[in-house]
């Protein structure tokens, strides 16, 4: 398997896409990035997108896709639209990003969220395209002495479901990053390369405390095709930070 590529989490410059989306995206490539993640398309055909992608040489694997948790019909025919658009713009993956649950999490909130994330997986295979779940740290709860994480990734299957892990979740859920990476190998794709330092304050990559280094070993026996960075708090400008978790690639060899 070819090294993994290095990208970018499009939602991480929000404060500049919502303005220039498509300049934003140019930007990205001008810096060294080589593929990113959409959260959302603003209004952009998928026709004219897939073409500016290719003129800038940008990989563009998957996107961030929400699902109506509420209603299962709206929740298919939301998604099938989103299908449709992902399939004309040459996606490979649709990712859910989040799914609610309570600060303590119940056995029926549990059942709810896989029955809704099957039937979204369900979908997204019977178009030719690959689903994942994107965690956040709560998906390390126990429910019925179990992480919510690993009854979705055990309960839904393997043919259905990926993961796509954010390392720096995985982390502030109190797990070690790479055990997890190593469970589910073969089952990781993408993973989201976010750094924390104190708190909950997340940082440019390599300016925090999370271990990323010991899954860059094992990424290419893992699977994982894509680092994607994702940033959501800044000191300075997005772009800034940006160029700065860029660099930490660039020297650790892996760009």
């Amino acid at each position: 398997m070819a090294k993994a590529q290095v990208g970018i989490q499009l939602y991480t410059l929000r404060d500049e896409t919502k303005n220039d989306f498509l300049g934003t995206i140019r930007k990205v490539a001008d810096m060294g990035y080589k593929a990113v993640e959409f959260a959302g398309f603003f209004g952009v055909p998928a026709r004219e997108l897939r073409k500016f992608l290719d003129d800038l040489g940008l990989a563009a694997p998957s996107a961030h896709i929400g699902i109506n948790f509420t209603d299962l019909a709206a929740m298919e025919e939301g998604l099938k639209e989103q299908i449709e658009y992902s399939q004309e713009l040459g996606l490979e993956y649709i990712v859910t990003p989040y799914s609610p649950f309570s600060e303590v999490p119940t056995e029926e909130e549990l059942e709810q969220r896989i029955l809704y994330l099957t039937k979204a997986a369900e979908l997204v295979k019977a178009a030719g395209l690959k689903y994942g779940y994107h965690n956040h740290a709560f998906e390390f709860k126990l429910v019925n002495g179990e992480t919510i994480m690993d009854q979705f990734l055990t309960r839904i299957p393997a043919e259905l479901l990926f993961a796509e892990f954010d390392l720096g979740w995985v982390h502030k859920g109190g797990q070690r990053p790479v055990d997890y990476v190593k469970k589910y190998a073969g089952r990781v794709p993408l993973v989201h390369i976010k750094d924390f330092g104190e708190g909950r304050n997340d940082t440019e990559v390599g300016n925090g405390d999370v271990d990323f280094k010991s899954v860059f070993a094992i990424a290419e026996d893992a699977g994982i095709e894509y680092y994607i960075v994702e940033q959501e708090q800044f000191v300075s400008s997005p772009l800034e930070s940006a160029k700065i978790s860029l660099d930490y690639f660039k020297e650790n060899g892996l760009l």
